[in-house]
């Protein structure tokens, strides 16, 4: 039985994450960026369910540069499908993110004046068919026919009959609409050399243009102000073509009515967000009022809109979210009803169609285990499938949350995220005294080093509680922002990078002084770049980092040189050439210091021979899914665990280039329980015995322990899936006899055989888990913190919710 240490001096852990202040979906919406207040951009992965979120990237900007709005565009040609990604900030600059190089580069100069947001107009291929069959067509892409029955609500034949596509012409160049603080709105052109150049202004008008939103067809610009006037203008001659007085049918008017957001409807329908709580619904074309709801009870700060364009989302200062439909019999806009996830003010609002494999055809579909059926009418799984909309929300609490689209009131909304921006920590259990153990936690511009103190509770069943005491701080220079950091298993050596360059320091302990430990600087080559991602080697004699040229550089902790760097490659016919994979965001290398795994944003990994010098695999993504987590086991030094998006576990015999013996005899047949494990999985952790086979893999929400000493699990508790339907990385890695192994310990057997104990055993936190780690064999370090707790070192205040009563 595990004995568990929980920290009890976590309040000392600095974690404080930032609030979020933009969301914009990519162009093939098949991702999401969420900009920060503190200047960072992390880029998530839909997912049609709750399993498979995933933030693929975080790119740390300059927290200098508030961002006020983000806004994806078109690629040229050879150009990702996601698109590229902009920001403007409150300094008037805009920046592109580069989203291969993980960098942030300001494109536009500060204009003198704030930016308050961005619309963009996409530079359409091709025009949309006003004779297309609107049953297969939504938003322009082809609606999945293979959807069951029960998974699109009623509500599907209201958005089809009522869709009224625009024809859209072929327009020269994506344009960027910017509403401006001087009251201008300015139009920037991405010319066919990506170049973001500026093309004309809008007539200046009295008050603050906080909102721009483009017509379907690019021919009007309408823009919101503060003076509480919308404008409607003709983009090409850049008249104004109508006003309208956004305060009329609403809760008020006036000079000190914001208009926060703009939303422009394929149908003809203009969509206002106010400052006094209100949505209106106008007429495009004449601009007149059609509906106005009042039931925010404050401003309201962010719409969005259904693929199909028949629902629109707003959200606000309150709290909610709140869902608006058009109703077929009578062509209006009505009040469907609200969700009150969020905390604290809700500042964005997207939409995305996620994007999944492929559903395995009805003649290929395996013959599945006969399980107790269970009820899905509150399952969040019922409607995760390819082509479902997903709305994504985002605010002060700093979480995001996501919600089905056509189900919105009748599921419950998905944490995304339950640890935002979780601080990196690492422990290390073999110092060189070998009686102490220290943490490293990574704070935003500093580095902390804990000594760990366990103390056994006799009193309780097991564990105990353990305490911390600071033993050093290392400041980044300037205060910039760290990006990784890593300490090396001995406990003498540590480092971080900022965005400038890599730090390396030494710390030792001394009978003399106050604190009992001294820290010293070791220069590194000043030809090393900054880092990625950083890890040393089980003996502490090498250090390797993943540098933000593509490159992986061994550094020989004695001499402080360059010992060798390798060029991660994804064929071997690419030898010599400069790097061109994606940036490494994971690095693990195996107990005996011979092999090095590093793992890119999108779930590659390249498996490198340390003592050859050389890169001995390469294996890609794994059935499209990201890679969350991986290591060497203590036992097996040639074994590499990999944890995916997926909720897979797989294990490969990197020596051998082929997968582990276990997952060949355990052929996609993990238990249900953990294809539905909460969370993310963060990070896994291994007992410090060479004698053990075991593994923890855990997410913010729980643990899963999983033995690879034994079975999977029983039959019964088990999903198979037909090898046939995966992708071609896995049909090679599997034989065409594995995919019909069985397991040898079945039923009763296994139990007996195991003394009872099943595999893939949960556990499940009450509170945010920051980092679980092994201290010994049979006991474990776990560092948790109350969210109430993290809410409280917010700036910002919850929403005031009134208790019946009171």
């Amino acid at each position: 039985m595990l004995e568990f240490y929980k920290c009890s001096s976590s309040s000392s852990i600095e974690w404080k994450p930032s609030p979020i202040v933009a969301l914009a979906t990519s162009v093939d919406e098949s991702q999401v960026a969420a900009a920060r207040e503190d200047g960072s951009v992390e880029i998530w992965l839909v997912s049609p369910g709750a399993v498979g979120w995933h933030c693929q990237l975080t790119i740390q900007g300059d927290s200098n540069l508030r961002i006020s709005s983000l806004v994806w565009c078109c690629s040229g040609s050879g150009g990702s499908a996601a698109g590229r990604l902009f920001s403007s900030s409150i300094d008037g600059s805009i920046s592109e993110w580069d989203l291969f190089n993980l960098t942030q580069k300001v494109v536009v100069d500060p204009i003198g004046v704030s930016i308050w947001q961005m619309a963009a107009h996409h530079l359409i291929r091709q025009q949309f068919n006003i004779k297309a069959d609107l049953d297969s067509l939504e938003n322009g892409h082809a609606a999945d026919k293979s959807i069951g029955d029960g998974d699109v609500t009623s509500d599907s034949e209201i958005e089809a009959d009522s869709l009224d596509l625009y024809e859209e012409p072929l327009t020269e160049y994506a344009s960027i609409a910017i509403a401006c603080d001087d009251g201008c709105v300015r139009i920037y052109n991405i010319s066919e050399s990506d170049q973001l150049s500026y093309y004309k202004s809008l007539p200046r008008v009295s008050g603050r243009v906080l909102s721009v939103t483009w017509s379907p067809d690019a021919k009007r610009i309408y823009s919101g102000s503060s003076d509480g006037f919308i404008r409607c203008w003709d983009a090409k001659s850049s008249h104004e073509v109508y006003r309208i007085t956004a305060g009329l049918g609403g809760l008020g008017g006036g000079s000190e009515l914001c208009v926060w957001s703009l939303l422009a409807l394929r149908c003809g329908v203009l969509v206002s967000a106010d400052s006094s709580g209100s949505v209106q619904f106008w007429d495009s074309t004449h601009g007149t009022l059609l509906q106005a709801h009042s039931c925010h009870k404050g401003d309201v700060n962010a719409l969005a809109a259904s693929p199909s364009h028949t629902k629109v989302f707003s959200a606000g200062s309150d709290g909610q979210v709140i869902l608006y439909k058009l109703s077929k019999p009578t062509k209006k806009w009505v009040y469907v009803g609200y969700v009150r996830a969020h905390t604290h003010d809700v500042r964005a609002l997207t939409v995305a169609v996620p994007i999944s494999r492929e559903d395995v055809s009805p003649g290929d579909k395996s013959k599945r285990a006969r399980v107790r059926d269970k009820s899905l009418d509150t399952s969040y799984n019922k409607w995760a499938h390819t082509g479902i909309s997903m709305l994504i929300s985002a605010g002060d609490d700093t979480k995001l949350f996501a919600y089905p689209a056509n189900d919105f009131t009748k599921f419950a909304p998905h944490d995304i995220c339950p640890a935002p921006q979780r601080p990196h920590i690492q422990l290390v259990c073999n110092t060189a005294d070998g009686f102490t153990y220290l943490l490293l936690v990574q704070a935003p511009r500093w580095v902390d080093i804990f000594k760990v103190n366990v103390k056994r509770d006799v009193s309780g069943p097991c564990g105990g509680v353990s305490t911390t005491d600071l033993v050093a701080r290392v400041k980044s220079k300037g205060l910039r922002k760290i990006i990784c950091s890593s300490i090396s298993p001995s406990g003498r050596l540590f480092a971080y990078s900022d965005n400038v360059k890599p730090c390396l320091f030494e710390l030792k302990k001394i009978k003399t002084g106050k604190s009992g430990w001294s820290i010293s600087k070791r220069k590194l080559p000043s030809s090393l770049p900054f880092a990625h991602f950083m890890v040393f080697t089980s003996d502490s004699s090498r250090l390797m980092i993943s540098g933000h040229d593509g490159m992986i550089y061994v550094v020989d902790s004695s001499s402080m040189e360059i010992s060798h760097r390798f060029t991660p490659l994804s064929k071997e016919c690419d030898e010599g050439l400069p790097p061109t994979q994606p940036p490494i965001t994971k690095m693990f290398t195996s107990p005996d210091g011979k092999w090095l795994a590093a793992v890119n944003c999108f779930g590659d990994v390249y498996i490198f021979n340390l003592e050859t010098q050389r890169q001995h695999w390469f294996i890609s993504r794994l059935d499209g899914a990201s890679v969350t987590a991986a290591g060497f086991p203590p036992k097996h030094s040639n074994v590499l665990v990999l944890a995916t998006t997926s909720n897979q576990v797989y294990l490969f015999d990197v020596e051998a280039k082929k997968l582990g013996e276990w997952s060949a005899h355990n052929p996609f047949v993990l238990p249900r329980r953990y294809q539905d494990f909460p969370g993310e999985i963060m990070a896994l952790t291994f007992p410090p015995s060479s004698n053990s086979s075991a593994v923890i893999i855990y997410s913010a929400r729980a643990m899963c322990c999983i033995d690879f000493g034994m079975p999977a699990g029983r039959d019964d508790d088990v999903e198979k899936v037909n090898v046939n339907s995966l992708d071609s990385t896995l049909k090679k890695l599997y034989s065409p006899m594995s995919g019909k192994l069985k397991r040898k310990l079945m039923g009763h057997d296994y139990e007996s055989k195991n003394g009872g104990r099943k595999n893939f055993e949960f556990c499940a936190f009450r509170e945010p888990v920051l980092y679980v780690g092994h201290l010994a064999k049979g006991s474990v370090l776990v560092i948790d913190k109350p969210w109430l707790q993290v809410v409280k070192t917010f700036d910002e205040q919850p929403v005031h919710r009134h208790i019946y009563g009171s």
